[in-house]
């Protein structure tokens, strides 16, 4: 015999039915409940009820009891019937991400089942290939675990007061590094609401970088106004290489210039300053901008290194947009003469003849850092020696 629910005098319009859904969701397609109840009309109840979720019924008796017999339907019930299926939650499941995410998921959490009729919400970025990064989930965790709060992370009441001259420089480069930071806050927040929430990870990834990038201008702007100065000078020439990140338009593209190429120059740049910075203030800055810069760059090779696994000829567009951001920005003055000086000053540590020699010779060694730097991770993915020398000459002056 089925098993019996007695929903007693509960009627359909009070919660019935979830006892009865409750009872069939215990059993498989074709096997069979019976129900009996005491409320008036109960049966038809549950006779329409049965309808408009696919599963058969009939009444019927037994030792003078009237119980309707259901057949748990082999169909998905009412409004779920033709639902999609979004791969799973656990991005590791087999399948769990689709080589192309479908509108009609909209915003549901990847894994869930979405009713069909849903409105189609159309993303750009909705291809697997052109954003993924298998590493993005413990990226991401570990940027959440690595936040820091500038207010308690930084000494701003360290005791010191530099030269005139030398806090000057120290605001024209941090005046120079905002605006760099801009830039890459600007570039990911712009992609963040272009990908598709089916990859949610990356998602959370470009989220996380922009509120670096924010907390980043946040402790410059402060450190710049600590001594109650206003930041320094912008030229042109920064802000034309700036312009020409912001304009790219292929997610991947963006990421190589941004992340595996700018933001890896300025990690060595941060290093440098935290090693030479006359101040506590500005190396504590430096120290813990580094780290967040390192992730963002961690997040583009992985995300170029599975691009270029699958589509090696990708290579190609790579090295066309470096030589293409070089050609554009030929007539530009490049580095900000100021900035220059200012990374000698703050490298020489005083101002005189020997001194000066010597910070101009560690400005140039960061020159060489950056462009190793640059070289390493371009043969990481998968450049040839000369390819990447040569790519890493054609990065922009301005660093970024």
């Amino acid at each position: 015999m089925p098993p019996t629910i007695d929903i007693e005098d509960l009627g359909f319009d009070a919660g019935a039915h979830l006892l009865v859904k409750h009872g069939l969701q215990q059993l498989a397609p074709g096997e069979e409940l019976d129900v009996t109840g005491s409320g008036a009309g109960w049966d038809g109840q549950l006779g329409a009820w049965c309808r408009s979720q696919g599963h058969p019924c009939a009444p019927h008796d037994v030792d003078g009891r009237k119980l309707v017999r259901v057949t748990r339907g082999g169909a998905s019930a009412g409004r779920w019937r033709a639902a999609l299926h979004s791969g799973h939650a656990d991005p590791r499941a087999d399948g769990a991400i689709a080589d192309q995410a479908k509108a009609q998921w909209g915003l549901a959490a990847r894994g869930a089942t979405v009713e069909a009729g849903s409105p189609a919400m159309q993303f750009r970025l909705d291809q697997k290939e052109e954003v993924w990064a298998e590493r993005a989930a413990d990226l991401y965790a570990q940027a959440a675990a690595a936040q820091w709060d500038p207010e308690t992370a930084i000494d701003w009441k360290a005791d010191f007061t530099l030269p005139d001259m030398v806090e000057d420089a120290v605001v024209q480069v941090l005046t120079y590094m905002i605006e760099n930071e801009v830039a890459a806050l600007v570039v990911p927040a712009r992609f963040l609401g272009q990908v598709h929430p089916h990859f949610r990870e990356v998602q959370a990834v470009l989220a996380i970088q922009v509120a670096d990038e924010a907390r980043h201008i946040e402790v410059f702007t402060r450190r710049v106004r600590l001594k109650g100065r206003e930041p320094g000078l912008s030229t042109a020439g920064g802000q034309s290489s700036l312009k020409t990140l912001l304009d790219e338009q292929d997610f991947s593209v963006a990421e190589f210039l941004l992340s595996v190429l700018g933001e890896g120059t300025f990690v060595s740049l941060l290093h440098f300053l935290h090693a030479y910075a006359p101040d506590p203030v500005t190396r504590q800055i430096a120290r813990l901008a580094a780290r967040d810069e390192a992730r963002h760059v961690a997040f583009g090779m992985t995300h170029l290194a599975a691009r270029l696994e699958r589509e090696p000829a990708f290579r190609t567009r790579l090295a066309n947009a470096v030589q293409s951001r070089n050609d554009a920005l030929a007539a530009s003055s490049g580095l900000n003469e100021e900035v220059f000086d200012s990374l000698i000053l703050l490298a020489a540590g005083a101002l005189t003849p020997g001194a000066i020699a010597a910070g101009y010779v560690r400005v140039q060694q960061l020159m060489v850092d950056m462009a190793e730097g640059r070289q390493s991770r371009l043969e990481r993915l998968g450049f040839s020696k000369a390819e990447a020398r040569q790519l890493s000459a054609l990065h922009t002056r301005n660093f970024m």
